[in-house]
């Protein structure tokens, strides 16, 4: 057998891992166990398993690959990161125990009625569908160029045999299943970063201290930025980043189911805290190795930057094979953990916000409701799977190389809607007229992606095909309003307040009791 041969039996031997995984915690699964793994995970085991959740794919290889360019600069937003979970454990954890929520969008139907709730839960359903495709398109992609590429074996044979996979692991368990391969993951993951580490600044003949001193000297480990006009200023990343975290964690119904599957709101605080603190040592590591890469790269006559470095690295190098096998193991550890639970999130989004499945009322006798309610959730669990497929072909064709972007930058206008939304319901008593809250969020996404064409026209201007002519006009225009200020991942704050605004100029005053700000902190 030759290497690509081997690289694909090990794939395929960890798919039967996770199969005989679901297996076994699939057991006795009803459809309260695919929702919310019947309240009874252990916190521990969440925390640690939503590390992959909130790292993915996209961390593995993105992330060290903007070291080369912009030295630790993103640890930025990781801190911002870090603070908002504190905001999510002590703020919006309290809501969802009280209300005892198996989708957190039911929130705002109580709050400002069944529009918002269904306009939360399109937005997460948006969010997460591009969010996740994203991620698993760079997977596939990396899989079929460095190792399936030799064998025959296409990105879209790659992509159709990886999501059916996926599939057969969460269509039964869901969360309760999801929990247990999340930590199996992680691990893995965390083993192919160590491994990898080592392994290289080894090769340098460097001991890690040595290496951080190397990356150091090279300039790699700032990370702070102090120019306040362009977008990676310090204070917008961490803002930004702390937002990010609230929207992308405390609003996202995929990181949220997990947390309301522990049994408790001072476990599940202590999962949030803990998870969030390990988060930033693991980026941190991953900093760590981006520099040693370049380091490596460089002596050793490697071109590849970005996204390409580190696969260029472990797989086209004359390192041996092992380490060409923890790559593979880790980044298909790192892509699961996002893939399978947005998969099931959605499935559970739909079920619950759109069809309406728990609502009490429905006609017939428990063990019908519930072989009916299986049925409805194994069809949209189907076609959310093709959906994905779709959405990974589409992402094929807009690839420029550097999709951690891409992926911040959809957030910004995705889960702003969600945030300014959550917002308004937490921090004020006032409501809305019915209709109100699909139109609003739909009118912040589009003057929000206006504001962001103005002010980053170099980034629109190649991807929309603009003229030299039309792209100096749009810079006269965006420096005579924006002077030479960049919006950088504080878009999403940009977004959410529009949202909080127009919902605020379209309220009225009321004196109902209702889920407020009292509420929160009780």
């Amino acid at each position: 057998m030759n290497h690509q041969q081997i690289l694909l039996t090990i794939i395929l031997a960890y798919f039967l891992l996770l199969l005989g995984v679901a297996f076994y915690t699939a057991r006795g699964s009803n459809n309260e166990s695919f929702f919310v793994g019947n309240r009874n995970s252990k916190w521990w085991l969440v925390a640690f398993g939503m590390i992959g959740t909130s790292l993915s794919g996209m961390t593995f290889i993105s992330v060290p690959g903007t070291v080369g360019a912009g030295a630790f600069g993103y640890f930025q937003v990781v801190i911002g990161y870090w603070l908002g979970y504190f905001i999510v454990a002590y703020v919006l954890l309290p809501v969802y125990y009280k209300m005892q929520l198996t989708s957190i969008y039911t929130y705002l139907e109580k709050r400002l009625g069944v529009n918002a709730h269904k306009t939360g839960a399109f937005f997460f359903i948006l969010s997460r569908t591009l969010g996740a495709t994203l991620r698993l398109y760079l997977v596939i992609k990396v899989l079929e160029l460095f190792v399936l590429k030799d064998l025959g074996i296409s990105f879209e044979v790659t992509a159709v045999v990886i999501l059916g996979l996926i599939l057969l692991y969460t269509f039964k368990g869901g969360v309760k299943t999801i929990v247990w391969t999340d930590t199996l993951q992680t691990t893995f993951m965390l083993l192919a970063l160590i491994v990898s580490l080592f392994y290289l600044a080894g090769k340098l003949d460097f001991s890690l201290g040595q290496a951080w001193a190397a990356v150091s000297a090279k300039g790699m480990t700032k990370i702070f930025a102090s120019d306040p006009l362009p977008g990676n200023f310090f204070l917008k990343q961490i803002l930004g980043g702390a937002f990010i975290t609230i929207a992308m964690t405390g609003l996202d119904q995929e990181m949220m189911q997990k947390n309301i599957s522990v049994s408790n709101l001072k476990d599940s605080q202590k999962n949030i805290v803990v998870m969030g603190t390990l988060q930033m040592l693991v980026v941190f590591i991953f900093l760590f190795l981006g520099g040693v890469l370049v380091l490596y790269a460089s002596a050793n006559g490697i071109a590849d930057k970005g996204d390409n470095l580190f696969p260029a690295i472990a797989l086209q190098s004359q390192l041996p094979f092992f380490i060409t096998v923890c790559f593979v193991i880790g980044l298909i550890s790192a892509l699961f953990p996002s893939a399978d639970g947005a998969l099931t999130a959605l499935t559970s989004s739909f079920c619950i916000d759109i069809l309406g499945m728990q609502k009490k009322g429905q006609a017939g006798s428990k063990e019908s409701l519930e072989k009916r309610q299986t049925r409805t959730r194994l069809i949209v669990h189907n076609v959310f799977a093709l959906i994905f497929l779709v959405c990974v072909f589409f992402f094929r064709e807009v690839d420029n190389g550097s999709l951690i972007d891409i992926l911040l930058k959809l957030a910004g206008f995705t889960y702003g809607p969600l945030l300014g939304l959550f917002a308004f319901g937490i921090l004020t008593r006032r409501t809305v007229a019915p209709k109100s809250p699909l139109i609003v969020c739909l009118l912040a996404l589009c003057l929000t992606l206006v504001i962001d064409v103005v002010n980053n026209y170099q980034w629109y201007a190649p991807k929309i095909g603009l003229s030299e002519e039309s792209k100096l006009g749009l810079q006269h225009f965006s420096e005579s309003i924006f002077g030479q200020y960049k919006i950088g991942v504080e878009l999403l704050i940009v977004n959410a307040a529009i949202t909080f605004l127009l919902l605020l100029a379209a309220s009225r005053r009321t004196q109902e009791k209702g889920i407020h700000s009292q509420a929160v902190v009780a």
